[in-house]
Order: C-alpha cells, then structure tokens, then sequence
C-alpha cells in the first residue's frame, strides 16, 4: 500500500490509499489450482491487509487480527486458487469502510482448470469517492474514471463473444 493523490476530472483530488500505486488494485489472474503466492509489504502509514475473496486457509484471510500487516513490514500470502470465478480482493483493517473508500481493492479472477472459450474480455471495477469526507459518494466510477463509457460506450459486434468481468466496491 501507498499514498498517492489521483486525478478526477475537473481537476478534483483524492487522496487515495493504493496497491501497486494505482485504484483499484492490479488485477491477479490464476487457474484453478494454482499456487498464489503474494508477497505484501505494507509501504503506508497504517496497518494493512489483503483479504481475498474465495476459499483458502483460515491464517491467509487478511481479516483484523489475522496477517494484518504493519507499516513497513511485509507478510506473503500462499494458498491454492478455488473456486474458479470472479472474486474481490480488498483491505480488510478496521475500520474497513475506510480502507476500500480509500481504494485498496481490486479484481481476484480464477480460470476454470479446464478453459473456456476465447472473448474479448473486459474488467470492470465499480467504485465511488467521498470527496468532501460526507459518507456520501459525490463522484461514481468505473475502474477509477467517472462517466467514460457514457463518453465511450462498449462497442460489440454481432455474435462477438465479450466476457465482463464486474466487481461492484461503492460503500456509499
């Protein structure tokens, strides 16, 4: 995790709270059965967490009191990837609210063992921000830009094959 201020439209600042210096986080990809080995190192100013979303053992769920990482301490995530799916990831520290409004999450996609058919593929993040610190969200956002696919929307051909892959974090 670190700090950086990321840029909105109309020139609006947040100062945002981040995996791998960008909100949402990267996106990790596996197959189902793969060893995911994440090595966090907690580069912020607070205690931190990753918990994924899926199943795996109980000392790698990131949750308060279990691999809650400190400033400047690291700590590697290990387990296998099940089940197969689109999953969340996110900072699970208390107060949680918090730590996703300040963006640390992202997008955790498991491939079935067995494949699937090729299609174009798309991740989208749904996320909101608080820019005045109300609890309310003044500015909504997919992947981090607001209105861009009401500027740009998704153009599909007839009988393309598009796969969209849709975590929703909005928390206000």
């Amino acid at each position: 995790s670190g700090f950086y201020t990321m840029y909105l439209k109309r020139r609006i600042f947040f100062p945002a709270w981040t995996y791998n210096g960008r909100v949402p986080g990267p996106t990790l990809r596996v197959t189902e059965g793969d060893r995911v080995v994440v090595r966090f190192r907690n580069q912020g100013t607070h205690p931190h967490t990753i918990h994924f979303h899926g199943i795996h053992p109980a000392r790698m769920d990131g949750v308060p009191g279990v691999g809650e990482v400190k400033p400047g301490a690291e700590f590697v995530y290990e387990f296998d990837a099940r089940p197969f799916g689109c999953h969340l990831y996110h900072c699970h520290s208390v107060p949680l609210k918090r730590h996703i409004h300040k963006g640390l999450y992202g997008t955790y996609i498991i491939d079935p063992k067995e494949g699937r058919e090729p299609a174009r593929e798309l991740v989208m993040v749904m996320n909101g921000f608080d820019t005045n610190f109300d609890g309310d969200n003044e500015i909504y956002a997919v992947s981090s830009v607001a209105n861009h696919h009401m500027r740009y929307p998704i153009k599909v051909k007839k009988d393309e094959l598009v796969r969209i892959y849709l975590v929703n974090t909005t928390e206000f």
